[in-house]
C-alpha cells in the first residue's frame, strides 16, 4: 500500500477535473500525498539539499553528538537496561521563519533557502485553492480564513535531520503525532527512509520519490473543512544506517486568525450539535498543542475552545 502520488501539472490541461478528483482523494481518504511535476525545478531542489546537509554537518552535526538524545541513549546502553526512551525524539532540528536567526556558517544556505521557501509558498497557495474547489469554497477562501483580520498567515519551515541511531529500538525519530496547522509541504530524504502514516490501524511508510512535495493536512485543515479532510497520525522511526534528511514547511493560520468550519459545509450536512467542530483563535489552540502535541487531537479542539 502506497500514498497517492499526483502529477500537479496536469491541474492546468485537459485532465483538470480528474487531478482535482486524485487531490480530493488524498485529502479525504489519506490526508497524505506526494505532487510531481509541481513547478519547483529541479536544480533549485537540489541546492536546497546541498545546503541543508552542508548545514548540518558544519553547524549542527558536533552539537547532536553532545545532544540530550545522545546522553540518555549512552546511560541507558550502559545500565544494560531493557527502558525505551518513550518522551525523545532522535532529531536534530531548527526553524526558519521571518522573524528568527538563520544559520550564517553555511555558504549560500540563506539565499538557497529563501528562494525555495516563496516558491514553495506559492505552490502551498495552489494546493489550497484547489482544497477550496474541491470542498465548494470560493477560491482562496481557506487562505483568507489563516491570514485573519489582524495578522498575515505564518509560513514556517522546519529543517530536520535523523541521524544514525545505534539503538533505533529504543526511542523514535520522532514520535507519532498530527501536525497543529494548515497545510503542510515536505520535502523528505529521497534515499532513506522513516516516515509513516497511520493508514486504516497499519503504519505504512510514505515512500521516498525523488523531487516530490508531500502534503499533508493539518488539524486546522480539519476544522475548516468540518471533518472532511482529517490530518493524520505520523512518525518517523530513527534507523541504524543514512542520515534522513526531512524539510517540513508549515502554511499556517496567523496567531489571532478565528478558525471554525467553513457555513458552507455545515449547511451541506445535517450533523447532531457534538459532531459540529468548535470555533477558536489558533494561538489559543497552538499553546494546548504545546503541552499535547503527542496525545490525541479531539481533546485538544474543546481546550483551545476554553481557552477563548
Amino acid at each position: 500500500m502506497a500514498i497517492p502520488v499526483i502529477d500537479f501539472s496536469k491541474l492546468n490541461g485537459e485532465e483538470r477535473v480528474k487531478t482535482l478528483a486524485q487531490i480530493a482523494n488524498g485529502c479525504e481518504e489519506w490526508g497524505f500525498f506526494q505532487l510531481v511535476n509541481h513547478g519547483i525545478s529541479e536544480e533549485l531542489l537540489q541546492r536546497v539539499k546541498k545546503v541543508c546537509s552542508d548545514c548540518y554537518k558544519l553547524e549542527r552535526e558536533e552539537g547532536f553528538k553532545n545532544s540530550t538524545q545522545v546522553k540518555l541513549l549512552n546511560e541507558l546502553v550502559e545500565k544494560k537496561s531493557e527502558d525505551k526512551l518513550e518522551n525523545l525524539d532522535w532529531e536534530d532540528v531548527f526553524l526558519l521563519s521571518g522573524d528568527n536567526e538563520w544559520p550564517s556558517k553555511t555558504p549560500e544556505f540563506k539565499e538557497t533557502m529563501a528562494e525555495y521557501r516563496a516558491e514553495l509558498k506559492k505552490l502551498g497557495e495552489k494546493v489550497m485553492e484547489a482544497m477550496d474547489e474541491n470542498l465548494g469554497l470560493p477560491i482562496g477562501y481557506i487562505k483568507k480564513a489563516f491570514n485573519g483580520e489582524e495578522a498575515d498567515a505564518f509560513f514556517g519551515t522546519k529543517v530536520s535531520h535523523y541521524p544514525p541511531c545505534p539503538h533505533p529500538e529504543r526511542l523514535n525519530g520522532l514520535r507519532a503525532h498530527t501536525d497543529a496547522g494548515g497545510v503542510i509541504l515536505l520535502f523528505q530524504d529521497d534515499e532513506v527512509s522513516g516516515l509513516q502514516i497511520l493508514k486504516d490501524g497499519q503504519w505504512i511508510d510514505v515512500q521516498p520519490l525523488s523531487n516530490a512535495i508531500v502534503i499533508n493536512i493539518g488539524d486546522q485543515i480539519e476544522v475548516l473543512s468540518n471533518g472532511r479532510y482529517k490530518s493524520i497520525w505520523h512518525r518517523v522511526l530513527a534507523t541504524l544506517d543514512g542520515n534522513r534528511r526531512s524539510i517540513a514547511s508549515f502554511y499556517n493560520p496567523s496567531m489571532k486568525a478565528t478558525i471554525a468550519p467553513a457555513p458552507e459545509l455545515m449547511e451541506k450536512v445535517n450533523q447532531e450539535v457534538d459532531q459540529t467542530y468548535p470555533k477558536f483563535v489558533f494561538g489559543d489552540y497552538m499553546s494546548v498543542y504545546a503541552e499535547q502535541k503527542f496525545l490525541a487531537k479531539e481533546p485538544r479542539f474543546k481546550a483551545a475552545v476554553g481557552a477563548m
